[in-house]
C-alpha cells in the first residue's frame, strides 16, 4: 500500500477564483453569498446563493471552446491549472497513460439544459446546438480535463448528489494507494444557479432566503453555491522523489449507505463513515482536531451530524473544532466537499481553522465546538472531511499533517 499525499490545489468559488483568495476569504469569515444575479430570478422565491461573481468566460475560451464547455466544466478547467501548475507535474509518458482524473458532480451541464430547454419550448425553436450532448453529459469535465493534460489513465465521473466529489476523491485515493496510478487529478464541481436549478431546489422546501447558519438555532435552510475544488493526488515516494511541495497526507476514507430514506439522514450512516474513515487510516478518535461538517443548516442536517459526531467520538467530541463553511460559500451541491476540502488543508498546513459564519443562537442539540463567526489558529494534525448526500450516500475523507 503506497502513501498518498496532495501536491496540488486548485478552485474557483463565491470566496475567490484561486486557493489563495479563497484561504483568505475563509480566514477573514467572508460571506460569499449574495444577491443572485439570473434570468427572470423575479420569478423565484429564493433570491439568494454562492454565485461565483467576475468570472468572465468569454475571455477565458474561444468560440469553439464556448459551445463545449458548459459553466460547470469552465470552472473545473481554471480548477485544474491551477492544481497540476502548483503539483509542478508534466504528463508524458508513463505517467500521462496511467495517471487519471476522476471528479464529482449532481447535476453536470444544468446550465446547459436549462438554456436549451427555454429555446424549445420557450422559444418555439425546433434546433438545438449539435453539441448540447457533450456539453451537458456529467463526464464533461473530467473528459476535457483528460484531454488538456493529456491524462489517459482512469478517468471517469462520479455523481451521488452531496457526496459526489468526496466518493470522487477517494476512488481517486484508493486508485493511488493501490498502485494502480503514480498520480490522479481529482475533485468536483457544480453550477446549478440557473432558473431551473434553483427552482428545482425551491420545490424541496429546505432553502433559506437569508442566510446559511450551520448549527445555528434560528437556521432556516440551506444556500445554494457554484463553482469547482480540484486536486493532484500523487504517490508519496514519487513526489519526494521529484522534491514536490506537499500539502497535506490523505490518509484513509470511507463510504456507507444509510439504506433507509430518500432525503432524511441517519445518525447511523454517517457515524459509519466517520468510524471507518478512521480505521482505514490507522488513527484514534482523540488524533483529530478538525472536523469540516457537511453542515447544511438544515435542523435534520445539523442535528444528525452532531450527534453522530458524538458517538464516535465521545469525551473527545467536546475538544473537537468543527465548522462549516458552507455559511460563506454555499453549498454546491455535487462539488462541495471538494471546495470544503481547502479548509482541512488550511488547518492542517497552516495552522487556521475556517469559521461557521452567521452563527447566532447556540442549539442545545449542535452543543460542540463549532468555531463560531471567527477563523481561530489553532495546531491541528489530522482532519476529517464529512460528506452526507441525499439517498442515504456518506463519504468521510481523513487528512493528516505531513
Amino acid at each position: 500500500m503506497h502513501r498518498v499525499v496532495i501536491t496540488g490545489a486548485g478552485t474557483v468559488n463565491a470566496l475567490g477564483i484561486d486557493v489563495p483568495s479563497t484561504l483568505q476569504a475563509m480566514q477573514d469569515a467572508v460571506c460569499g453569498i449574495v444577491p443572485l444575479d439570473l434570468r427572470d430570478v423575479d420569478r423565484l422565491s429564493i433570491q439568494i446563493g454562492g454565485q461565483v461573481r467576475g468570472f468572465e468566460a468569454e475571455g477565458r475560451y474561444n468560440r469553439q471552446q464556448m459551445s463545449l464547455y458548459d459553466r460547470f466544466t469552465q470552472f473545473t478547467l481554471v480548477a485544474a491549472k491551477e492544481a497540476i501548475d502548483q503539483s509542478g507535474l508534466s504528463f508524458s509518458g508513463e505517467l500521462s497513460a496511467k495517471s487519471g482524473v476522476v471528479l464529482g458532480t449532481a447535476g453536470g451541464g444544468v446550465r446547459t439544459w436549462d438554456d436549451n430547454y427555454r429555446s424549445v419550448y420557450e422559444a418555439g425553436k425546433n434546433r438545438v446546438h449539435p453539441f448540447v450532448v457533450p456539453k451537458l453529459m456529467n463526464n464533461a469535465a473530467a473528459s476535457h480535463v483528460s484531454m488538456e493534460y493529456n491524462l489517459k489513465g482512469p478517468s471517469f465521473t462520479v455523481s451521488t448528489a452531496c457526496a459526489s466529489s468526496n466518493h470522487a476523491m477517494a476512488q481517486a485515493f484508493s486508485m493511488v494507494r493501490s498502485g494502480l496510478a503514480p498520480a490522479m487529478v481529482t475533485g468536483g464541481s457544480e453550477s446549478m444557479l440557473c432558473f431551473g436549478g434553483v427552482k428545482a431546489w425551491e420545490g424541496l422546501r429546505v432553502m433559506s432566503r437569508d442566510a446559511c447558519r450551520p448549527f445555528s438555532a434560528n437556521r432556516n435552510g440551506m444556500v445554494q453555491g457554484e463553482g469547482a475544488g480540484v486536486f493532484v493526488f500523487e504517490e508519496y515516494e514519487h513526489a519526494k522523489a521529484r522534491g514536490a511541495e506537499i500539502l497535506c497526507e490523505v490518509a484513509g476514507f470511507a463510504m456507507s449507505s444509510d439504506a433507509a430514506d430518500i432525503v432524511m439522514p441517519s445518525k447511523n450512516g454517517a457515524a459509519r463513515a466517520m468510524s471507518g474513515a478512521l480505521q482505514d487510516a490507522r488513527l484514534n478518535p482523540d488524533d483529530v482536531g478538525y472536523i469540516n461538517a457537511h453542515g447544511t443548516g438544515t435542523a435534520a442536517n445539523d442535528k444528525t451530524e452532531c450527534a453522530a459526531v458524538a458517538d464516535v467520538f465521545g469525551p473527545h467530541a467536546d475538544k473537537l473544532m468543527i465548522s462549516s463553511t458552507k455559511s460563506m460559500h454555499g453549498h454546491l451541491i455535487g462539488g462541495t466537499g471538494a471546495v470544503e476540502l481547502l479548509a482541512c488543508i488550511m488547518a492542517l498546513r497552516d495552522g487556521v481553522i475556517a469559521p461557521t459564519i452567521s452563527y447566532e443562537e447556540p442549539d442545545p442539540e449542535c452543543a460542540l465546538d463549532v468555531v463560531p463567526n471567527e477563523a481561530r489558529d489553532a495546531k491541528v494534525t489530522v482532519a476529517l472531511s464529512n460528506a452526507f448526500a441525499f439517498g442515504g450516500m456518506n463519504a468521510v475523507l481523513a487528512l493528516r499533517k505531513i
